[in-house]
């Protein structure tokens, strides 16, 4: 026979109070199933509550055992919560920009002029023109760094490490080029540092 409480799961023994046949999963060590469990911890609780003026009549102790036997069979029933599906991946892009003008931008990060030339494109959106900016922005502040650490390596006691910081220059911004262009294409945000954080304010979303 099946348990009361798990369909499709043979049963080890009856309730000792209520006779239900349960399975070993639903049996304690005294031998009750869960809802008897249940129905005697709320006569307990009930029996310790103090009684109230123009209360209705209570409920019998059968009552009890009933309701608890029936939110116990519904809970199994309705068996794990499932979990939320994955959320979609959202993009800041804006639907309207064509793919010439995002292709421009993207490549503008490894190729500062065809940024500067994508700000003159009007059908541009506002994302866009950001990211255009970014771009500009990445290039200037790369070129930055690398005239100061030009301009270190004349100095004694730190050219050292100023030729190799400069070694590393090229492989890093091809990198991060690469990387940037890669997510404007997709149509995600890219903020670059100190860059971005400056656009925030000059230019809010």
């Amino acid at each position: 026979m099946d348990c009361f409480f798990h369909s499709n799961v043979p049963s080890v023994a009856p309730c000792a109070d209520c006779r239900k046949p349960i399975c070993a999963t639903c049996r304690d060590a005294q031998g009750y199933c869960p809802s008897c469990r249940l129905a005697a911890k709320i006569d307990a609780a009930a029996a310790t509550r103090p009684g109230i003026a123009g209360e209705v009549p209570p409920r019998t102790k059968q009552q009890w055992r009933q309701q608890a036997q029936w939110q116990q069979q519904a809970q199994w029933q309705q068996g794990p919560p499932q979990q939320p599906a994955a959320a979609p991946r959202v993009t800041v892009n804006d639907a309207s920009d064509p793919v010439e003008s995002r292709v421009l931008v993207a490549l503008g990060f490894p190729l500062a002029p065809l940024a500067l030339l994508s700000l003159f494109d009007r059908k541009h959106s506002k994302w866009l023109r950001k990211q255009a900016y970014q771009a500009i922005g990445f290039n200037l502040g790369m070129a930055g760094l690398y005239a100061m650490l030009s301009f270190l390596i004349h100095i004694p006691l730190i050219d050292i490490s100023a030729t190799i910081l400069l070694a590393f220059m090229l492989p890093v911004y091809l990198v991060l080029s690469v990387y940037f262009g890669i997510k404007v294409w997709h149509g995600d945000d890219v903020n670059v540092p100190i860059v971005g954080d400056w656009l925030e304010e000059k230019l809010p979303a």
